[in-house]
């Protein structure tokens, strides 16, 4: 059995391609069933459906042979244990830093000024800050992240960033954009060695797809 970890959303919709270029089809859609685990059109794979930041966490001990995540969780979670072949080119995004408009960022980071900063991407931000030099302290959030500068809890955060709607409605501005996002096959390696020859039939498969639409 070949367990494929993936969360509901936009990387299950970009990931339905892919799957079909292995000869894959997911019997379930996530949206209309309760079930957490979902058959396919192969009796010997199946998709289990996990919370994204948890994708990495199940391949990497084993929960699945492999997953799809976003490169901001691989990042944060570490990438102790798991394999990664491809960048799939889905999902697409940037971390991104920002402020509530009318901020001064670009003063404040060039006198020196030690900035609050909210965010779920604590490695990124952290690691970004450090090699510009600039002072932070790093309060974790898990959500609604355009709250925190508003209400005067940080001076800026550091968010994923898509079409950058939500900012502008929150009325907040992208001041520096940290790093393109888009989300990685990860591979368990122990699952590697031991399932070598189906995991390779869909990483080849995924593979040759993405020839063909670059």
């Amino acid at each position: 059995m070949i367990t494929l970890a993936l969360s509901k959303g936009r990387i299950f919709d970009e990931t339905l391609p892919l799957l079909r270029s292995a000869g894959i089809e997911v019997l379930d859609d996530p949206e209309k069933t309760r079930k957490l685990i979902l058959a396919t059109n192969r009796p010997e794979v199946r998709v289990v459906l996990v919370r994204a930041t948890d994708v990495p966490t199940y391949v990497q001990y084993g929960g699945a042979d492999l997953g799809i995540t976003g490169l901001d969780t691989l990042i944060e979670h570490g990438n102790e244990g798991l394999y990664q072949p491809l960048d799939l080119r889905i999902a697409q995004c940037r971390v991104s830093v920002a402020v509530r408009e009318g901020y001064d960022y670009a003063a404040a980071v060039r006198q020196g000024a030690r900035l609050r900063v909210a965010t779920k991407y604590v490695t990124i931000a952290r690691d970004f800050f450090a090699a510009k030099g600039v002072h932070v302290d790093l309060i974790k959030l898990y959500g609604s992240m355009e709250l925190a500068p508003l209400t005067g809890l940080a001076d800026a955060i550091v968010d994923l960033v898509s079409t950058g709607n939500t900012l502008k409605a929150n009325n907040l501005v992208e001041v520096e954009r940290i790093m393109d996002i888009s989300a990685r096959l990860v591979v368990n390696q122990a699952a590697l060695k031991l399932k070598r020859e189906p995991l390779r039939h869909i990483v080849d498969a995924f593979g040759r797809a993405l020839e063909t639409t670059a």
